[in-house]
């Protein structure tokens, strides 16, 4: 039996990444999805267990400590073991900072619960577990965790610290047998952006970000988990987002023009 855990597992990359995995493992695979839309997630459920998955839907909040613990100890009592946790719930923001007034920065400590904290929540109640099966644990982060990017100052903090937080996890497990792989998507062809808070923490409905060349969500979750199969230390999705990083370390005024030019013209500096 594998048994494996999707946060976020309703809608976009988490959902997709669900459905691959169930079309890969035709046996023996146990999905055990989690997010806050009980609709969403049995749709979902639905589909995997056509594709011959086992599923468990548990409707849960990763920004809350208690429904984290809760999540992993309702998989330990139904199945008694964990394969796999792919950290995958998120939120996303677009604000320039001087645009937020200091009665709504309240919602960047909001953001960190569900990016960072609902990963750290989860990681740590699962982690006896993915000892004991030399398991495997997913980070889904973002390039804005490697490049910070105007406007995206909350997104960009959540994203560097759970990339920092899985860095050095993976060192501290990796003689236990766990591998930690953590995944930077750039713009991929969901929701998140249009869901994602404004200034005023309230949804975007819109994305700032240029899109005609985002990724498609079957290809990011493809590359996801054939990283997570392979036990790699990370997945940088884009030719742009490899190139990047290295930049960044010679000429890091470059990359500051890269990531001013990816915003559109709305949602740049004034």
């Amino acid at each position: 039996m594998n048994v494996t855990i999707i946060t976020g597992g309703s809608d976009g990359i988490g959902a997709e990444m669900a459905r691959q995995l169930a079309a890969r493992h035709k046996d023996g695979l146990t999905l055990v999805l989690a997010a806050r839309s009980p609709d969403k997630l049995q749709a979902v459920a639905a589909q995997c267990g056509g594709l011959g998955a086992r599923t468990l839907c548990v409707p849960m909040d990763v920004a809350e400590e208690a429904q984290c613990r809760a999540l992993v100890d309702r998989t330990l009592a139904e199945f008694g073991r964990i394969d796999a946790l792919v950290n995958n719930a998120g939120m996303s923001a677009q604000a320039l900072f001087e645009d937020v007034k200091a009665e709504d920065l309240h919602w960047y400590e909001t953001l960190m619960k569900i990016n960072l904290w609902g990963a750290v929540w989860c990681t740590h109640a699962a982690l006896p577990a993915l000892k004991e099966s030399r398991g495997r644990i997913v980070a889904v982060s973002s390039l804005s965790g490697l490049v910070g990017v105007p406007g995206r100052t909350a997104y960009s903090a959540t994203k560097f610290a759970m990339s920092g937080f899985f860095e050095a996890l993976r060192t501290e497990v990796k003689l236990r047998g766990v591998s930690v792989t953590t995944a930077y998507p750039g713009v991929v062809t969901t929701q998140i952006r249009h869901r994602g808070y404004n200034a005023q923490g309230r949804p975007l409905g819109m994305s700032g970000l240029k899109e005609e060349d985002a990724m498609s969500v079957e290809e990011c979750a493809r590359l996801i988990i054939e990283g997570m199969d392979r036990r790699d230390r990370e997945v940088v999705m884009t030719a742009k987002g490899k190139l990047g990083r290295f930049i960044k370390l010679l000429a890091p005024g470059v990359v500051e023009n890269m990531a001013l030019k990816v915003l559109k013209d709305e949602a740049r500096p004034h």
